[in-house]
């Protein structure tokens, strides 16, 4: 992994010409309230990570753990609670950035059922109501869940659809019709994940179905990264694109 980084930020940072375009101060997508999910561990770790957000330019971090049935139950007062901790660690160590906190919700038939009951979620923004699926194959009440949601008001924004192995940009096309809206991991976009998933990142851009960008960082390695990609060609783009990031 050590050399996959020097490589990679070798081969950013010596790319002549680059254009940057309008950076973002927003982050809508991470998991740095400590130990509630797959991020990080502890407050001194999310330290480390904010600060290389800093230093990227970033103001305002959202923060979504996990709420996944079957591994994360994070539930809105716990989130709140960790949330809370994270802020006074960060005011005693005088890092002045503002941090939020949504989550990023698993679709599985505990949500579906949230929606149908009409519980409430938690949301970012103007409503928007950050989910994600399984990697393998879409969900069968993937439809109705954003007929529900979205006749509740909820402004569906899909995380990392580039990431799915059952995501074509016919369906690409067909979430979107139906109000959808795309977060694009920026890790996709350098090829952090795999290739084919770069490519399907890639066509997104290209289409200029991309309204969120995300960081989705779980950890220092994934933070570090991201510092050096900041003037990848496709990123780039990414950035040119008018992303709701900037109306946060």
């Amino acid at each position: 992994m050590e050399k996959f980084i020097y490589v990679l930020v070798f081969s950013i940072f010596n790319k002549p010409n680059a254009i940057l375009h309008r950076p973002l101060i927003t982050d809508i997508h991470s998991h740095l309230l400590p130990d509630l999910d797959d991020g990080v561990k502890n407050l001194e770790e999310a330290e480390r990570i904010i600060v290389d957000f800093l230093e990227m330019g970033y103001k305002r971090l959202i923060i979504t753990p996990h709420v996944m049935n079957d591994m994360y139950r994070n539930e809105p007062p716990v989130i709140s609670v960790k949330l809370e901790e994270l802020k006074r660690h960060l005011l005693n160590k005088k890092i002045d950035i503002d941090v939020q906190a949504a989550a990023e919700y698993y679709l599985d038939e505990v949500l579906y059922a949230k929606v149908i009951n009409k519980q409430a979620l938690l949301v970012f923004g103007h409503q928007y109501l950050l989910f994600e699926t399984n990697f393998l194959s879409e969900p069968f009440q993937l439809k109705d869940f954003i007929f529900q949601a979205s006749t509740q008001g909820y402004k569906l924004v899909m995380a990392h659809p580039e990431r799915y192995g059952y995501m074509t940009m016919g369906k690409a096309e067909d979430l979107r019709n139906r109000g959808v809206l795309f977060q694009i991991n920026m890790l996709s976009i350098i090829g952090f994940y795999s290739k084919p998933i770069q490519k399907i990142a890639h066509q997104l851009i290209e289409k200029g179905w991309v309204d969120f960008l995300g960081s989705d960082c779980h950890n220092e390695v994934q933070a570090t990264v991201l510092k050096g990609s900041l003037s990848n060609k496709y990123l780039q783009k990414a950035l040119s694109l008018p992303l709701l990031n900037h109306t946060l």
